[in-house]
């Protein structure tokens, strides 16, 4: 496998087992929070589907975000499933563009958001997306154990 191709899986994986935390988690535990300034079990899953559409958007603007707003920010919470389905057109334009990309690209461009004060290979980039998501993914199995509910098992 080429560095694309690992990219490519990588975001499928981690997206996979995302997938199933998301849907093993009750209607009950999806509201519930460790401490008020904390995310609750939905608004996590709602941030990091946001936040795959912010760094598409921030990709194919050199590292700008401008005043950008995920289109899936005004939607009401309803299901995990209508969460899912409403990212996903979102989801395989991200995948076109990560397809997209010629080994060479992932290697010589680079991403630099001058708020940030950030620099990065696109290839370094795009791996700490799934990264983000990985962590959240590790958060809310977190949350299940603190709830001392049933965690679905990742580690297949």
């Amino acid at each position: 496998m080429n560095a694309k191709e690992l990219l490519i899986l990588n975001f499928e994986e981690v997206r996979r087992r995302s997938i199933k935390v998301w849907k093993g988690i009750s209607e009950e535990d999806l509201y519930w929070k460790p401490d008020p300034d904390a995310m609750s079990g939905f608004e996590m899953i709602r941030h990091v589907l946001e936040s795959e559409n912010v760094y598409h958007h921030i990709i194919l603007h050199q590292g700008v975000l401008g005043g950008y707003e995920s289109p899936l920010t005004r939607n009401p919470y309803t299901t995990v499933e209508d969460e899912i389905k409403n990212a996903q057109p979102y989801r395989e334009k991200f995948l076109k563009m990560v397809h997209s990309f010629s080994l060479k690209e992932l290697e010589d461009v680079y991403i630099t958001r001058k708020e940030k004060k950030q620099r990065r290979k696109l290839g370094d980039y795009l791996l700490r997306i799934a990264y983000h998501e990985a962590v959240h993914t590790g958060q809310l199995l977190d949350y299940l154990r603190t709830l001392k509910s049933p965690r679905p098992n990742v580690w297949d």
